[in-house]
């Protein structure tokens, strides 16, 4: 069954307007909570965001700052375009109705390791919910400026913390795309 979802699994960029359940909210942020966590200190926290307006303002603060000289490829998918793929896009979280901030502990080795976990749980609870989810970068760049400032402290994240990533969470736009064949050599078993 794990494998199934696993595999069943896809970054969604297209999402329907309609807002997901709190319930299924909660369900998906439990499953963060519970990923694990360097050390078992759960230095991380999740804000969610139950709100598209300001799901909507967030994702053009993280598009704001970003810096198309820095990617390694050029070219994502045609059935779900990245901003890589559309410069014109100016919401980095594609119009998701829901958002999940991840923060870490700024000063901690393992920030961004415990973060990313956080959201493989959370992606994958969204995959058995039938929610569709993509993992969002930029996260750093969201909040490095006086409005992100401003945002982190109405949301009570301590001052040392950064955020890692995001969840985006949401209804998928068409259809399913179809998964992308493994490239081979990724995987080797030394005895």
């Amino acid at each position: 069954m794990l494998m199934e979802i696993i595999k069943s699994r896809h970054s969604i960029r297209k999402y329907q307007e309609r807002q997901i359940s709190k319930e299924d909210l909660e369900k998906i942020l439990e499953a963060g909570n519970f990923a694990p966590n360097a050390g078992g200190g759960q230095r991380s926290m999740m804000v969610a965001v139950h709100n598209k307006e300001l799901t909507r303002k967030l994702g053009i603060m993280n598009l704001s700052h970003f810096n198309r000289t820095h990617l390694a490829g050029s070219y994502v998918s045609k059935e779900q375009p990245s901003v890589i793929d559309d410069p014109s896009m100016k919401d980095g979280f594609y119009g998701a109705p829901t958002v999940v901030a991840i923060f870490a502990q700024g000063n901690f080795l393992f920030k961004t390791a415990d973060a990313f976990c956080i959201a493989e749980n959370m992606i994958l609870q969204a995959t058995e919910l039938g929610l569709a989810s993509c993992i969002i970068s930029r996260g750093e760049e969201t909040f490095d400026s006086e409005e992100g400032r401003e945002l982190m402290k109405a949301w009570e994240v301590p001052e040392n913390y950064v955020c890692q990533c995001f969840v985006i969470l949401g209804y998928r736009e068409g259809e399913e795309p179809a998964g992308k064949p493994r490239k081979p050599g990724r995987v080797r078993i030394v005895e």
